[in-house]
């Protein structure tokens, strides 16, 4: 069964550019090594850039684990955890009602 997930947070605004540069370098690393990740998109807040909310659909629990446990998200975590404005990573799972994705 798939696995929807939602990841929002808030960094410094000295700390946007960087974490725009970690998302660009994790991203494709995601598409060419992830084939259980189904969709992965970063988005930044337009007023307020100081936001990122993250979506991911897995194709399973499985492929969830594999994502979190990979090489490149402990890079990425790295890179954006001294950002934060609070403690850390807000995670929402969901399960889908309806869909029009193509």
């Amino acid at each position: 069964m798939p696995v929807y997930t939602i990841a929002r947070y808030q960094v410094q605004p000295s700390g946007v550019e960087t974490v725009r540069k970690a998302i660009a370098d994790f991203v494709p690393y995601v598409e060419a090594n992830e084939p259980g990740t189904r969709f992965y998109a970063a988005w930044q807040e337009k007023d307020d850039p100081t936001r990122f909310v993250h979506f991911f659909i897995f194709e399973d629990e499985a492929a969830h684990e594999v994502h979190g446990r990979s090489e490149a998200v402990k890079r990425f975590e790295a890179a954006y955890g001294p950002e934060f404005v609070n403690a850390s990573v807000e995670f929402v799972d969901y399960e889908l009602v309806a869909s029009q994705q193509k």
